[in-house]
Order: structure tokens, then C-alpha cells, then sequence
């Protein structure tokens, strides 16, 4: 078992990575890199037809617009607060409008949590 966790250990740490943290002296620096692809067309003549020559180039690119396109934000923006004021206030109101003497009580409750409920999933959420 240990020399297996050795082997893990050791083939993990030669791996190459795209952003590299080293730390000098007391300063901290960060390269990131991109691996492209690039064409050259090489024309040809009567005796030797034209080509394509091909390669990959590694470019250093600024580690800010590297990481942002590797990393998504997941943020919810269904905000349905409008949508609840407003469906709790007309549900109150409908509940006051059809309910009559004790029924009041739990009507009106009732109707504004429900309205509100109905209001936030119209207004998106």
C-alpha cells in the first residue's frame, strides 16, 4: 500500500500544470499559459506541390482571463421579491373580498401566503 501511495505521489508531482505559483523570495509570481495551434500555407511551384506546415505554440496569456474561462459562476438570479409582495397583497385582498364573519381569521392568512406563493413563481423564481 505504501509503495503505491508513493508512486501516486511521485507521477502527480511531474505533471505539467497550465498555471504555475512559485515564490522566489519574497515576492509571489504566476505565468499561465495556452497551448495553440497554428498553420502556415507553404505555396508550391511547376516541380514541388504547395503544403501545410503545422505546429503548436505555447503562449503566455494574463492568469486572470485563464482561470475566469475555466471557472463558471453558478449564481441563481431569480429574485421573485416583487413578485410575492404583490401576489401576498392580492391574495389578501380576495380573501377579505369572498370571506365573510369567523372565516376572516384564517382566510386572510391564508390567501396572502398563498398569493404570495403564485406571485413569486409568475415573477420567475
Amino acid at each position: 500500500m505504501k509503495l503505491v501511495l508513493m508512486t501516486i505521489v511521485s507521477l502527480t508531482s511531474v505533471m505539467p500544470a497550465y498555471a504555475g505559483e512559485y515564490q522566489p523570495g519574497y515576492s509571489t509570481s504566476q505565468s499561465c499559459t495556452r497551448n495553440e495551434y497554428r498553420e502556415e500555407y507553404i505555396p508550391g511551384n511547376q516541380r514541388s506541390p504547395g503544403y501545410v506546415k503545422s505546429w503548436h505554440e505555447t503562449i503566455e496569456v494574463p492568469c486572470d482571463s485563464a482561470i475566469q474561462k475555466h471557472v463558471q459562476k453558478n449564481t441563481d438570479n431569480n429574485d421573485c421579491s416583487e413578485g410575492s409582495l404583490i401576489g401576498g397583497i392580492l391574495g389578501a385582498g380576495l380573501a377579505t373580498s369572498s370571506s365573510r364573519g369567523k372565516d376572516r381569521w384564517w382566510a386572510i392568512p391564508a390567501g396572502a401566503v398563498s398569493g404570495a406563493m403564485i406571485g413569486c413563481q409568475v415573477d420567475g423564481g
